[in-house]
């Protein structure tokens, strides 16, 4: 069964970090994506240059020199007939290539049109350079991450660059294509990392502006602030995670810990710090593994911190099948999940020219059609 993006086609140019992992989350839905790549000039490897073959994986891939004017006209017979079009250089690039959305729009009025920066298509710094931490420095996301006495932590690259960014594209170009189908016209996406980054801070900034949220690192509910929602170390120097926010879900931390409630008003911000001595003391008597055996079946919201090796073996993850075995190691599922057009992982990329790209398109549209 295909997944439910089953005959829509995509253009992605190649690219670093949040473009192609849009293109592989819309290709296991099942989106017909050609990986336009740059013709390699001194042996470079075009399956894996950008993100590895398991980021690129579900998608062949058309060597092109876009400044030889066969290839870039090969390359707008490809975007005829798309969907959409993705790509994330920064402002101008494309305009200089010769594939700018005025020109790839005249060849195909119905064409979504997805550009993914991290400034976003204008403004002061659209030009400039960043990855995932800057953008996020000028959001805010940043300074409200980490310690209270150190410097600000960055999240791995998942909120700018993943989050706001590949994320942000795909519910744009969605969205879009959902647009283009009712008005037979497409449109220009301007998804920018720092817009999303922002959007996903929506919840802080509420806070914030009703008075319930600190600038200070590591002093509110949601940032480690608080007791009943923060990691602490066990015996064995591995970890757990607390959230225990509702008040029946604090009782049963409480009762777990083997405390006293009467000791503790979790509402009372006064009593932070002597609740975190106490739930730091407690914790740490006892190995992680053993607490966890101790907060089984309850809704405490106690978990274990687990390192990337232990996440795929984990009972709820291995029975959900949330992690898949490969050669190279245990990767992440395709998600979400449907009901009826499932999703599935795509294979290795392989290398193909643009005409056996435009043949595949057609035979598989005939056969969606028919």
């Amino acid at each position: 069964m295909a997944g439910p993006l089953t005959g829509i086609r995509i253009v992605e140019m190649d690219g670093l970090g949040p473009v192609p992992f849009a293109a592989l989350f819309l290709a296991d839905l099942g989106a017909d994506i050609v990986r336009i790549a740059r013709r390699a000039e001194r042996g470079g490897d075009v399956i894996g240059d950008a993100g590895g073959t398991l980021m690129n994986r579900g998608r062949p891939v058309v060597t092109l020199d876009l400044r030889r004017e066969e290839d870039r006209e090969a390359a707008l017979a490809l975007i005829a007939r798309a969907d959409a079009l993705i790509e994330g250089f920064r402002p101008g690039v494309m305009e200089r290539l010769g594939l700018s959305p005025e020109t790839c729009l005249t060849r195909n009025p119905r064409l979504v049109y997805g550009r993914m920066t991290g400034w976003g298509q204008d403004g002061p710094l659209s030009a400039r350079a960043g990855h995932d931490i800057t953008y996020l420095a000028l959001t805010g996301a940043l300074g409200a991450m980490g310690d209270r006495d150190r410097p600000p932590t960055p999240p791995l690259n998942l909120v700018a660059d993943f989050g706001g960014g590949a994320m942000l594209l795909v519910a744009g170009l969605l969205a879009a294509l959902l647009e283009a189908a009712r008005s037979g016209r497409g449109q220009v996406i301007d998804a920018a990392m720092t817009d999303g980054a922002a959007l996903l801070m929506g919840m802080a900034y509420a806070f914030r502006n009703a008075g319930r949220w600190s600038d200070a690192r590591g002093d509110n509910l949601l940032d480690g602030g608080a007791p009943y929602y923060a990691c602490y170390a066990c015996a064995d120097g591995r970890h757990v995670a607390v959230g225990a926010l509702e008040p029946q879900f604090f009782a049963q931390l409480v009762a777990g810990l083997g405390l006293d409630p009467a000791d503790f008003d979790q509402a009372g911000r006064a009593s932070w710090p002597a609740m975190r001595e106490a739930f730091a003391r407690a914790f740490a008597a006892r190995p992680r593994d053993e607490w966890i055996a101790i907060f089984q079946g309850t809704d405490a919201c106690v978990a274990p911190v687990l390192a990337m090796e232990e996440a795929p073996r984990h009972p709820h993850n291995a029975a959900r099948g949330t992690f898949l075995p490969t050669s190279e190691g245990p990767v992440p599922a395709p998600a979400p999940r449907f009901s009826r057009t499932p999703a599935a992982r795509g294979a290795a990329p392989e290398v193909i020219d643009a005409a056996t790209a435009l043949s595949r398109w057609s035979m598989r549209h005939d056969a969606t059609k028919a």
